[in-house]
């Protein structure tokens, strides 16, 4: 990354931006010094402007000694800014009103482009979705379009282990802006132990709290009351909509360069935006976007991931070996904020981490074109509890067949293993040894013969299940896994199904299930880029939990998070020729 020569710095801390209720935010802005004017590169973010990285992959001293103005703001009732915090519900005009700001400042040349990640990524399309005049393009970096599908719930059951830690985490600020004004610096230590004692507690007793509703490790001072939304209108379009960017992307009318990770929790909206802008843009620019997806988790990206080692290429700090994500960052804004042919946009759009294979690939759509749909159905002799089971995954079309049965007892529940996860320390996202788990009897395992050949899975993942239980409402959780010759279980992907939610979104209201009847499940496993080498096997794991990532399912079928009473559910999972149970797995042919 080159820069330009004798550019100085200039730095000013808490600038003053009013907005249209009067209510000021403050932002960190970085500068060349001197007389001049250039392009913005704005990020807004609830996590403290002042903090180290607060700016997140994009340097804003190196970005300014480019010859960009970067500022670095705190949102609204965060940090430095005034105003009443409610997370994301007022994020569109804040970030309409900033753009605004920014453009008008003195040393702007009025063009401005938006960065960051998770939340700050959203920041970015809340503000976009109403086409502020002054905004060029964006680059939002892990995160979501649909807050059902993996910020507040994810197929009907409640983000439990993201939505608890987060809230929590983002409690502290709270109460300690709550002592500016009372001024008592004794209640202020009791306030901060209260909490951190509570955050220490969370991974290893305060998830289990019961019942959600009154979710204990939440309940000092209210310090999360956004938390308990949810249960007075779970599953609600209404309720997330201020949230939401799904079915708003005809509205942006700029190009997206969206980053993401395999392993990240919001993998399958980053991959979604992209879709959506390259595919249905509103304009030529929006079709433009660029899509880029590493073996990552979210908010971390170097080696290990989990457990495991992807190669010194798979770091965001070098690469593929030949750039690291910061100059991409400023390649796409040279382009697009100052008018320099960089070259990015005659490079393939999309730039694929594959896995197993360990490489990075160009490729032009997603999902890929040459991808063949190839369905492995679930065989057994009734016996597929556990890696000790007689479970099997073939391509073969089951006929005659005994189910599957198993228990599922939410006090015993299948704990959370590596994946997708942003919650406590005890619960590391990533790649992790799935034969833990598999030991278990209420997990059933089907699993193919040794492959003779590589076989590359890349794009989305469905399971269809035919189940059968005997409570009104229950749960039922799929994996997809890797198993080396050694036998380690490298988990690739998951998803969930609550059965009352079975028909959503076709059929937004819940609808319990009559005991004993068969249903199909349709499991949203997302995607994965993954090659299951020669030697290897192909694994499907099927249970009723994953928690504390995802609540547990009580069986009852009372509302979200009144029971304090759990039932256990006797689970049958069929796969005969009447009710074939698959997954269905997006194969790349070899090329020539």
């Amino acid at each position: 990354m080159s820069v330009q020569p004798g550019l100085a710095v200039k730095i000013e801390f808490d600038v003053p931006a009013q907005m249209r209720d009067g209510v000021t935010l403050r932002a960190n802005v970085y500068r060349p010094e001197g007389e001049g004017r250039w392009p913005v590169l704005l990020t807004r973010l609830p996590y403290g402007k002042d903090f180290p990285n607060a700016a997140g992959v994009l340097d804003p001293v190196q970005a300014a000694r480019r010859g960009y103005v970067v500022i670095v703001q705190d949102t609204r009732g965060r940090f430095a800014s005034e105003g009443e915090w409610s997370p994301m519900r007022r994020e569109a005009l804040d970030g309409l009103d900033t753009i605004a700001w920014a453009a008008q400042l003195p040393y702007s040349n009025g063009d401005v482009g938006m960065f960051g990640a998770s939340y700050f990524g959203f920041t970015q399309w809340s503000a976009a979705v109403h086409q502020p005049a002054a905004l060029k393009t964006f680059i939002p970096y892990i995160t979501w379009n649909d807050p059902l599908n993996g910020v507040m719930f994810r197929g009907g059951a409640l983000e439990l282990g993201t939505t608890a830690s987060w809230q929590l985490s983002m409690a502290a600020n709270s109460l300690m802006r709550r002592h500016v004004i009372e001024r008592d610096p004794v209640q202020l230590g009791t306030d901060m132990y209260v909490w951190a004692k509570t955050m220490d507690e969370l991974g290893t007793q305060g998830y289990w709290s019961l019942p959600l509703k009154e979710f204990a490790p939440l309940k000092y001072k209210n310090m999360a009351p956004d938390f308990y939304d949810v249960f007075e209108k779970p599953m609600s379009p209404e309720l997330t909509e201020p949230m939401t960017i799904l079915g708003k992307h005809e509205q942006v009318t700029v190009p997206t360069f969206n980053i993401g990770g395999w392993y990240d929790i919001f993998l399958q909206d980053t991959l979604e935006n992209f879709r959506i802008m390259r595919e249905n843009g509103s304009t030529p620019e929006a079709k433009q976007s660029k899509l880029l997806i590493g073996p990552w988790i979210h908010g971390g990206s170097s080696n290990p991931v989990g457990e495991k080692n992807f190669g010194f290429a798979a770091m965001p700090g070098l690469l593929d070996l030949k750039s690291d994500i910061m100059s991409m960052h400023l390649r796409w804004f040279d382009h697009f904020l100052k008018g320099q042919d960089t070259g990015i946009l005659s490079e393939a759009p999309i730039k694929l981490f594959v896995m197993g294979a360990n490489i990075w690939r160009d490729e032009q759509e997603w999902p890929l074109a040459r991808a063949v749909e190839t369905r492995y159905y679930l065989h057994s002799g009734g016996q597929a509890n556990s890696l000790d089971g007689d479970g099997a995954l073939s391509t073969e079309v089951p006929e005659k067949e005994q189910p599957d049965t198993y228990v599922y007892d939410p006090a015993n529940p299948v704990m959370t293993r590596g994946g997708a996860l942003l919650m406590t320390p005890e619960y590391r996202g990533g790649v992790f040894d799935q034969r833990p788990t598999e030991q278990r009897s209420d997990v059933l395992v089907y699993t193919t013969p040794v492959l003779t050949q590589d076989i590359e899975v890349t794009g989305p993942i469905v399971v269809h299940l035919w189940a059968t239980s005997s409570a009104v409402d229950t749960d039922f959780v799929a994996r997809l896994v890797d198993v080396y010759p050694d036998g380690y279980a490298q988990n690739l992907t998951d998803g969930i199904i609550r059965a009352r939610y079975r028909n959503f979104p076709d059929d937004a209201e819940p609808a319990l299930i009559e005991p004993d009847r068969a249903y199909e499940y349709v499991i949203d496993l997302w995607s994965t880029s993954n090659v299951f080498k020669q030697g290897h096997r192909i694994r499907l794991d099927i249970t009723s939990s994953n928690f504390p990532r995802w609540d547990r399912n009580p069986n009852t079928g009372h509302e979200l998070g009144v029971d304090s009473e759990l039932v256990i559910a006797h689970q049958t999972i069929l796969h005969d020729a009447a009710h074939p149970s698959f997954i269905a797995l997006p194969i790349i042919p070899p090329t020539a």
